[in-house]
């Protein structure tokens, strides 16, 4: 009975949806694909028949907009057949764009538990931080990467750091807001109990507050470990740095090598699902731990 619910309700809706965006990226990149190619033809003085046209056009070298199998191929040849340490291997790319964004991370959901205990606790923080921190937000961190890069480039703080720093920007603020809404998800009725039993400040803290917000903290830090991904992606491309999915991605750009590209974006899109996967099962192992049923 489960395994039919799995196939009705997840799997095929996912396989449908895979295959219509298939379907729609095959024709996208015979359409996109089709004025190069003509040209090509045209100079060659070739005429080619409708089906050796298309087979063309999903064959290019440097296509306009890749074909689904030839990303497909190059994620294989550069993650399998290649060692893990070459500098053209997207899995040593992946891993050194993984080491910021976990640092980055890191430091993002311990400066949002701070930001957001500290809201809580103090009106103040609240009605001068928050507004701050939203806005922070509306800043393009296109436009803050550079400035964070040259300042820290001056006082000699290079390599990791500046790009976990940018992913720290992206990151904390979803663990903020989400935290700030969990602390405050208790019941009026529960924070009275509270006072009743003539509970500390401290001890309503860890014994209500903290619980309570735990699932808001592992939903937020989902949310934090993507953004975090995209910041250290972002702070890669100011560098110059010669490692990593932005190297990867800038060098695609300079040499027009469309497929190089994709197949970077594929592997930073692998990348984050392992990492959201990996906070839930964290998050299923902390609920377990305190008490909580699965579904």
């Amino acid at each position: 009975m489960e395994e039919q619910q799995f196939f009705k309700h997840k799997f095929v809706p996912v396989t449908t949806i895979v295959l219509a965006i298939l379907v729609l990226w095959y024709a996208f990149a015979i359409i996109l694909n089709t004025p190069f190619q003509r040209d090509l033809d045209r100079r060659a003085n070739v005429t080619s028949t409708t089906m050796e046209f298309i087979g063309k056009t999903l064959a290019q070298p440097k296509p306009i907009l890749p074909a689904p199998h030839q990303v497909a191929q190059n994620v294989f040849e550069n993650t399998f057949l290649r060692a893990p340490t070459s500098n053209r291997s997207l899995v040593y790319n992946a891993w050194v764009t993984l080491s910021s964004t976990a640092v980055g991370f890191a430091f993002g959901t311990v400066l949002g538990i701070l930001i957001a205990v500290g809201i809580v606790h103090v009106v103040a923080l609240d009605r001068s931080l928050m507004p701050w921190i939203i806005a922070s937000q509306t800043v393009p961190i296109l436009a803050i990467a550079p400035m964070v890069i040259v300042v820290l480039a001056a006082v000699d703080i290079t390599g990791l750091i500046p790009k976990a720093l940018i992913s720290t920007y992206l990151s904390f603020f979803p663990v903020a807001v989400g935290m700030v809404k969990g602390l405050r998800s208790p019941e009026v009725m529960h924070l009275d109990l509270m006072r009743t039993y003539n509970a500390s400040a401290a001890q309503t803290f860890w014994k209500l507050r903290v619980p309570a917000s735990i699932p808001f903290l592992f939903t937020s830090m989902k949310v934090a470990i993507a953004a975090s991904l995209v910041g250290a992606i972002v702070g890669e491309l100011p560098t110059g740095a010669v490692a990593g999915i932005g190297a990867k991605l800038l060098a695609g750009s300079y040499y027009s090598q469309t497929i190089d590209i994709w197949a970077a974006l594929v592997a930073g899109s692998v990348l984050a699902a392992i990492l959201v996967a990996i906070v839930s099962i964290v998050a299923r192992i902390v609920d377990r731990s305190m008490g909580g049923r699965p579904a």
